[in-house]
């Protein structure tokens, strides 16, 4: 199957879209759940057992995990994403 005209526009503004995003957010905050998925795929198990208050022996939820993509990485997308874009311009229209 060969990719046509729409497709390449189509993901360049996907990429260009999430590009934009990571450069407006600073971290994501991941929430217990997902975290404990992401603990038990790198094998860290202290990340999923969770910890006891000594005073009121209460368990504690799992911490949340932040997630700071590097600054070049929204750039990166960006401009990647503008230069399918533009590709998809280029190519003669479909059918």
């Amino acid at each position: 199957m060969e990719i046509n005209r729409n497709q390449w526009m189509t993901i360049g503004f996907i990429i260009l879209a999430m590009g934009i995003q990571f450069r407006m957010v600073d971290s994501f905050v991941l929430n217990e759940k997902t975290t404990e998925v992401i603990a038990k795929r790198l094998h860290k198990n202290d990340m999923v057992a969770t910890t006891f208050l000594p005073a009121f022996n209460v368990p504690t939820p799992p911490s949340h995990r932040v997630i700071r993509p590097p600054r070049w990485l929204g750039f990166m997308m960006i401009s990647v994403g503008a230069v399918l874009m533009l590709h998809s311009l280029a190519m003669p229209k479909p059918g």
